[in-house]
């Protein structure tokens, strides 16, 4: 990205350097003047991309690392050597939701200047760009209410508003689709922008400029919204918006990626990485139970890419001598027992009466460590028992080494889509092709080899059987897997579709887990807004409350099971 920023900058020094060399006088008429063929909105589509899905630092380690990654159920706090609790983000805390929502909220501004230079009548206007805004627009609105909730979108970027009304989800859900129906229909049968500098090419992180794959990833996200919302209160539009999703044609064998950029500051864009080497190695994160155990239960191919092995080796834990913990000594060793034995963990354990001894192979085991736990058993929770992220998820920029891309819309998850539509009678065709085929794309992004897919379709996870509910609990589960990295999304299957149930579940027992303040043991259904909008639009932020439930985490979307 840092390159295609370069490039941009050179195009207007480029321009500048002409505009002086032209002749004098038709420029001291017009000294402002440039024509439409030095100036493209190619330029403003990158940043549009990498603001939403690649942020900076700030928001991507408080807000993906320390709460949706973990409310999903994919990575997990709390080892004994980290200075952070496993509690830590299911309690709220302002300033990681404080960031969270400010990131989103002010991403409007970049959107809706996009969207402006190439709407009809815009000094950039071009039909295509603006099937891209359309595009971007929903992509955008659908992180951000399933983050928030009800947030302002009918009136959001009009710049005669300043106090907004905020839009309940179902009424975003609709005009968002809409949108997209927009934007479906500005693209067509056109496979490009347009040419010369109107020409979108690698300006364009997704798909090169590809419109035909737009359109495909506005018929995905299409799918993803109508299935979420069918069945809510009042909803009527998803049975018909599923079926022309489909029909249109969704990213069925391509993905939308962000490479990571490995040279741009990471405070312009971050990867796991800047917060897994940047942090002195006290802020490091394991692996969650749930997936792990998930993954090893069905023999999937894609554990060893997802993690690595426990660092085992010899491990001593000194029991408490004083405080209340020393009552729960029995309680939390049989506790740590009862995860590393689920996980089918290879170890011996002695213990006396003032230390427990654990040893276990090295680089063999794949243990997650359970999410939400409290401080009581922290210090149980040694970091050599438990599997850390693999290396292309954390791995060093300018390391030489791969780091794996932005999952914005996966053609793994696109396909499970089509097949959960047809499970649910909404779609027609064969729900098991669709089934295996999402699983094929979800395990090959991972370059897990032709061979170990072949086998994983051949078990019983790798295809469809039992009831309707034992098929879409599979459905769910796939696309939680295939969504690993991405917790946003992963976060919101779970709230949707209730499965994996036990990354769903709620806590009460304080001996073991956080009950999350105000959560009290509940699973989170949503980040609370940004301190910002009580000052500055609070009558229209109350209104929304007074509708929706109470801004707090506990509260539930529109959409959620």
């Amino acid at each position: 990205m840092k390159n295609k920023f370069l490039k941009i900058l050179s195009v207007l020094l480029l321009i500048f350097v002409a505009s002086c060399t032209d002749d004098f006088n038709e420029i001291n008429e017009r000294p402002d003047a440039l024509a439409a063929t030095d100036v493209s909105a190619k330029f403003f589509v990158t940043d549009t991309q990498q603001k939403l899905f690649a942020p900076n630092r700030t928001p991507f380690w408080r807000g993906t690392i320390l709460q949706s990654d973990r409310f999903s159920g994919h990575f997990a706090h709390g080892y004994a050597q980290s200075f952070i609790s496993g509690e830590n983000g299911w309690t709220f805390n302002f300033w990681f939701q404080e960031f969270v929502y400010n990131w989103l909220a002010e991403y409007n501004s970049t959107l809706t200047a996009f969207t402006n230079f190439v709407k009809e009548g815009g000094s950039l206007e071009n039909d295509q760009y603006y099937a891209i805004s359309l595009i971007m627009k929903g992509l955008y609105y659908q992180l951000y209410v399933d983050t928030h909730g009800m947030v302002p979108y009918a009136e959001a970027s009009d710049p005669d508003i300043t106090l907004p009304k905020y839009d309940e989800l179902k009424d975003i859900y609709t005009g968002v689709i809409s949108e997209l129906d927009q934007a479906i229909s500005l693209i067509g049968n056109n496979t490009s922008t347009g040419s010369g500098v109107e020409k979108l090419g690698e300006n364009d992180l997704f798909f090169g400029g590809d419109m035909q794959k737009w359109k495909q990833l506005a018929n995905s996200l299409k799918l993803r919204m109508a299935l979420r919302a069918q069945g809510a209160p009042g909803e009527s539009f998803s049975a018909a918006s599923v079926s022309q999703a489909i029909s249109s044609g969704v990213l069925t064998d391509t993905d939308a990626l962000i490479n990571r950029d490995i040279n741009i500051s990471q405070w312009a864009s971050a990867t796991y990485g800047d917060v897994w080497h940047n942090f002195y190695g006290i802020a490091h994160w394991h692996v969650g139970s749930v997936l792990l155990n998930t993954l090893q239960d069905n023999n999937d191919p894609r554990l060893s890419k997802y993690a690595v092995p426990a660092k085992g080796g010899s491990v001593t834990i000194i029991k408490p001598t004083e405080g209340g913990n020393v009552a729960l000594i029995d309680k939390h060793v049989a506790f740590l027992k009862s995860t590393l034995d689920r996980a089918g963990a290879e170890y011996t354990m002695t213990e006396s009466s003032t230390e427990i001894n654990i040893n276990m192979p090295e680089n063999t085991n794949y243990i997650g460590l359970p999410t939400r736990l409290s401080d009581k058993p922290k210090a149980y929770m040694d970091t050599n028992l438990f599997s850390e992220p693999s290396e292309i998820v954390r791995n060093k920029k300018n390391s030489g080494n791969p780091i794996f891309p932005w999952v914005v819309m996966s053609a793994g998850e696109s396909n499970l889509l089509v097949a959960e539509a047809i499970v649910k009678g909404l779609a027609s065709g064969n729900a098991n092709q669709y089934y295996q085929k999402g699983i094929e794309h979800a395990m090959a992004l991972w370059d897990v080899s032709s061979a170990d897919i072949a086998a994983y379709l051949s078990t019983e996870m790798g295809s469809l059987s039992g009831s309707t509910d034992q098929q879409l609990e599979k459905i769910a589960t796939q696309r939680w897997i295939a969504n690993y990295t991405n917790g946003y999304e992963a976060w919101s299957i779970v709230r949707d579709t209730g499965y994996p149930s036990a990354v769903n579940v709620s806590v009460s027992d304080t001996d073991l887990y956080g009950l999350g303040g105000e959560l009290n043991g509940a699973y989170p259904g949503r980040l609370q807004y940004g301190s910002s909008v009580y000052g500055n639009n609070a009558d229209n932020t109350n209104a929304a409350l007074a509708k929706m439930g109470p801004d707090n985490m506990a509260t539930k979307l529109w959409w959620a099971k």
